[in-house]
Order: C-alpha cells, then structure tokens, then sequence
C-alpha cells in the first residue's frame, strides 16, 4: 500500500535524525532553557527579520493553537475563524476547553476576507445586547488552509488592517507554512512578523519528529506566555530535542526546500488528475490535493493507495485528499500519475 493520506506518516528528515543521534548523551538543561533552544530562537528570529520577537517550542499544532489562544483573550472572548478552520473542526473542541468560543464564518475555500471581518464584528458592536454575545477578539487563519489554499501577500495585508483598526489580534497558523511559503505571491516569513501579532511556525509536518515554533510579536501576548505553556501541559521537559530540530530545519534552507519538494510533487500529482479531467474541489497550490472521484475512480485506486475520503459525492463518489510528504518517494508518485491516466 502506498500512504498519501498525510504528511506526518514518516519519522523525520535524515539530517535532523542525524543531530539527534550525535547530541543524545549530551547533559544540558531543561525546559527550553539549554544552547540548542537558544540558537534556533535567534534562527527564527533572523530569518523573521523580527529581533525582538518572542519565540516558543512547543510538541504539537492543536497544543500551540489552544495555548496562545489563551494567553491572548480574556474569559468573554472568541476568536473568528473560517467554518473549515483546525481550531473549530479538529481539535475535539480544545479551545472551547479553554474557554473560549470558535466563531465560525462561512467560507468556500477556506479562507476569510477583511471584509467578513469587518462586516461580522460592526455588527456585533451595533448589536443593542452585545454584552449578551461572545465578544470577536482575535481573528484565526491558516496559511495554508485546511483546503490547501493560501492567503496572497495583499488578502494577509488587509486582514492585518481590518485586525488593528477594529482592535483585534491576528494570529496565524502556520502548521504547512512551509508549503505556503514556496508558493508564489505569499507572505514571506518577514511579511508575517510585521503582518501578525502571533503565528507559528510548523514543523511536525515538515520533516521534524515533532514541534511547532511560536512566534510571538504583540508585546501584550509574550507576558508570562511560558507560565501558560506550563499550565497547558505543552513545557516539554527535554525542550532541547525541539530547539535542537528547529536549530536544523534553519540552517542551509532546509525548512525551505522541505516545502517547495511537497509542493512540486504534489503539483505533478494535479497535473495528471487534470489531464484525465477530473475536477478539484479546491485550487489548492499546496501539498495537499482534493480530487472528486468517481464510485469507479474510488474503488481502483483504493486497491493501491491510501488517502483520505473528504466528503461524499452521488452516486458513490468522493472528495479525497492526496498529501505528499518531506519523505514521498518520486516512484511513488510516478506510479500513481501511471494509475491515474489508467483510470
């Protein structure tokens, strides 16, 4: 069987394997605060452009995402968010754990417009009982989304906009950002850091074993953001092995090349899906791929393949996802693109 269901299903890139096994018997100390955690701050840090940003590790994307949720709202806040986004549909209701209401916006591609931001929160304002209803406080995207879309430089400057105008922190998710980031168009990593008050940067999905990089800007949200991080379960007593992780997907551009590799094998993907006429759900520039198939396309190649089955088409088709990986094998791909113009 060949898994293209996601692209955490390997362990993780052979040079980050590597540093692992040459530091395991070193002592340093714990809880983020050793050589390793520090280096890769000041990585990120430059790579950002952002000197006096506050940078974070933590295992894992719903863990960063209910954390800095809430260290930034109070107990009356929600937070605005596509209705595909993480935050609302797969995290078994973490943030509402937290405390704070998901307030979904409808959406055809899974993103949000300044203008939706604007037109849901002056209305909630205008409201006569607007001490009744969860105030909106923070705005939640994903680059890339959840559909495999992104937001373009000019869609995350207005939202940004909208976000200060209105008073509102704009925090991003950036679980595939590497993804995003070798796409054309997008907001670079110093782009994000000027545009947002908090995002992350991922690298479970990535070619890491585990962990994701907060990156926080809003002074507001640093203050005892570590005390948070403990309270919430996510203050990993071995911190060393995720700075030790980021401290390598930073040097010699490798978090780079991870994403432009998912993203060119997953375009030759679209590509032959495309010649054989078969529609997409979503444009998806990205790594992740959302062909409609038929009952028949469904069932062939279910015989070789493993991916995920999206949502329901009549009669007996589906939306289903094909992500490729750090670690998808081009004869892997080559072989489906073969099985594909068979169908």
């Amino acid at each position: 069987m060949i898994r293209l269901e996601s692209d955490y299903l390997e362990g993780a890139l052979p040079e980050i394997m590597r540093r692992l096994c040459e530091t395991n018997l070193e002592q340093t100390p714990g809880y983020g605060a050793d050589d390793y955690c520090a280096a890769a701050r000041e990585k990120i840090k430059a790579e950002c452009a952002a000197p006096d940003a506050d940078v974070h590790f933590l295992v894992g994307g719903t863990q960063a995402n209910l954390t800095v949720i809430a260290a930034s709202l109070r107990p009356h806040q929600g937070v605005l968010a596509a209705e595909t986004a993480h935050v609302g549909v797969h995290e078994t209701g973490a943030i509402e754990a937290t405390g704070h209401k998901v307030i979904t916006l409808p959406t055809s591609d899974g993103k949000i417009s300044a203008e939706e931001v604007r037109a849901y929160v002056l209305r909630h304002r205008a409201d006569e009982s607007f001490e009744h209803i969860v105030q909106p406080a923070m705005v939640y995207v994903s680059q890339p989304t959840e559909t495999g879309t992104v937001y373009s430089l000019e869609e995350m400057q207005r939202l940004s906009a909208v976000c200060r105008e209105l008073g509102l922190i704009l925090f991003c998710d950036g679980a595939r950002l590497s993804c995003a980031l070798a796409c054309e168009g997008t907001p670079s990593l110093p782009d994000l850091a000027r545009l947002c008050d908090v995002f992350y940067i991922g690298g479970t999905k990535h070619g890491a074993l585990f962990g994701e990089a907060v990156v926080i800007c809003n002074d507001a949200i640093k203050r005892d953001f570590r005390y948070i991080i403990k309270q919430r379960g996510g203050m990993l007593a071995k911190g060393r092995l995720l700075g030790l992780q980021f401290d390598e997907l930073f040097t010699d551009g490798l978090y780079y090349r991870v994403g432009r590799r998912e993203v060119e094998l997953a375009a030759r993907l679209c590509e032959a899906f495309r010649a054989k006429g078969i529609e997409f759900k979503y444009p998806s520039p990205t790594n992740q791929i959302f062909p409609m198939l038929s009952a028949a396309q469904l069932a062939a190649l279910r015989e070789k393949y493993s991916f995920s089955v999206q949502e329901p088409l009549a009669p007996g088709g589906a939306v289903v996802r094909f992500c490729t990986s750090w670690a998808s094998r081009e004869s892997d791909v080559d072989e489906l693109i073969a099985d594909v113009k068979k169908l």
